[in-house]
């Protein structure tokens, strides 16, 4: 199995997040385990950044300016070039029925605000290796 880091530097991650603490803290604790950080601040901008930057895993806020992350999901997963990145909702909403929308906009898993880091990286590290074995 491989180590966070062997993991990290082969993926890049488009972190979608319009708060600029959490941008920040989240990037910096990335960056540390060998994660190379996009990032992108309102939905819009997630879109440009995805087709631009073509990451290997995006964390989409769902509260988002602009454009939230719900209806940016929906737009990624309905772009052939993009619709097979995993997605992994972040919300400060807990409740069943936020898990239910996010999973119908298309996000592959769902975690809550705030950030319980190691629990993220293990969803992350899963997605990235299922995402891996579909294309390998």
């Amino acid at each position: 199995m491989a180590s966070h880091v062997e993991v990290g530097l082969k993926n890049k991650v488009l972190l979608v997040e319009d708060d600029e603490s959490n941008r920040e803290m989240l990037t910096r604790r990335l960056q540390h385990r060998g994660y190379h950080v996009v990032t992108a601040v309102d939905g819009m901008d997630a879109l440009e950044r995805a087709l631009a930057e073509e990451p290997s895993l995006i964390l989409m806020d769902m509260s988002l300016p602009v454009l939230d992350g719900l209806a940016a999901t929906r737009q990624l997963k309905s772009t052939p070039l993009l619709r097979n990145i995993p997605v992994i909702a972040l919300t400060a909403h807990s409740g069943l029925e936020d898990r239910d929308r996010a999973r119908q906009a298309g996000c592959d898993d769902y975690d809550t605000k705030p950030i319980e880091f190691d629990r993220l990286e293990r969803k992350m590290e899963e997605l990235l290796r299922l995402a891996a074995t579909r294309s390998g």
